[in-house]
């Protein structure tokens, strides 16, 4: 399971955190200054981070119980 936060703008991703890297990826020169700068935030790695127990962990037993 893995969770996954995009960031896009005009349809063009610039940004992204993976819960498998654990860390923002940026994919253009704007997107990588601002992957940057959150990587250097703890708070909001941390934040992060923890979506997938909050978001597809609670999720995915849901989906397990119905199927």
């Amino acid at each position: 399971i893995e969770y996954i936060d995009s960031y896009y703008f005009n349809k063009l991703e610039y940004t992204r955190f993976s819960s498998s890297v654990g860390k923002y990826v940026g994919f253009t020169e704007r997107g990588v200054k601002i992957a940057a700068a959150w990587n250097n935030d703890p708070s909001k790695l941390s934040a992060m981070k923890a979506q997938k127990e909050v978001y597809c962990l609670h999720n995915i037993q849901i989906k397990y119980d119905n199927a």
